[in-house]
């Protein structure tokens, strides 16, 4: 199974272009979609779950067509939006196995049996009569991704799924979305949170301002960046200097002042190291550095 998108754009009313001529080929397995707030990543995602029309291009999935063949594309999606919401009344198995009917699951017994095994796999089981919306920031997350897998679905699409959660709650999600992309499905997960994709995903595209600034795999990435980190001993009085001149990565309370970690092109006027990149360091480099970097910002 293949996802291709070819020159997709889209405008809105008020002519702000969410998405400038995206192109992308996703395959099976995990995808990441990476890049800060406001770079059209859920607008993207919401024209691929076809909650949104786009303004230009077109969207296949294998041999159908996003605008032509809405209802066969729908059939093969599971999705969970960055604003999942669950109904008020209803007990955790309730809510599941009403999203299991609105999959395709109409015989009870066959419902009911894949709605357990559901809750089981993601560790929700023991409180599958409590209410929906009394579970915790973490379980209320899994829920969402019992509900996007229920119908077997071949394509998962995730927005930002860790945003909120603890740092164990988080490593578990990541498990748990790297377990199931070892099935013959395309998983997509659109984060700004750096470490969800480097700890789970083969393929991966950074998008800016609506554009595709980045297409290939995270170790590609990081590549770009070595070379171009480097970790300053610094005093007091160098910091507001330091992180005038470049973009600063962490800063750790060190013996005689501050570890800064940078990003730069050439390191001038401050003693340092180099040291071996990371993801992150890598994505801030290349927003920074990158192609045409002026053009683009950290903070957008």
């Amino acid at each position: 199974m293949k996802i291709t998108i070819r020159n997709l754009s889209k405008v809105y009313k008020n002519n702000n272009r969410a998405l400038n001529n995206v192109n992308l080929e996703i395959g099976s397995g995990m995808f990441g979609l990476l890049g800060p707030n406001g770079a059209g990543k859920t607008t993207l995602m919401r024209i691929l779950v076809t909650l949104m029309k786009p303004t230009s291009g077109q969207v296949l999935v294998d041999n159908y067509d996003l605008v032509k063949h809405r209802h066969q594309i729908r059939s093969m999606l599971g999705y969970l939006p960055q604003d999942f919401s669950l109904f008020s009344k209803l007990k955790t198995w309730e809510f599941l196995d009403y999203v299991a009917s609105l999959a395709g699951l109409q015989k009870t017994q066959q419902r009911k049996k894949a709605v357990d095994e559901m809750l089981e796999h993601v560790g929700l089981y023991d409180v599958r009569d409590r209410q929906a919306n009394k579970l915790s920031g973490g379980m209320k997350r899994r829920l969402g991704i019992a509900q996007a897998l229920i119908g077997d679905p071949k394509i998962v699409i995730v927005d930002e799924p860790t945003t909120g959660l603890d740092p164990e709650e988080r490593i578990r999600f990541r498990n748990f979305l790297a377990d199931i992309s070892q099935r013959d499905v395309i998983i997509i997960l659109s984060t700004h949170i750096v470490g969800d994709i480097s700890s789970t995903c083969a393929d991966m595209a950074l998008l800016n301002k609506g554009e595709v600034i980045f297409n290939d795999s995270p170790d590609k990435l990081v590549d770009e960046a070595r070379g171009h980190v480097f970790q300053i001993e610094a005093i007091d009085a160098e910091l507001d200097s330091i992180k005038e001149r470049y973009p600063v990565i962490s800063t750790i309370p060190a013996e005689n002042g501050w570890e800064v970690q940078i990003v730069a092109d050439e390191l001038k006027d401050f003693k340092g190291k180099e040291i071996e990149p990371n993801l992150e360091h890598a994505y801030v480099y290349r927003m920074e550095y990158g192609v045409d970097a002026h053009e683009f910002s950290l903070t957008d």
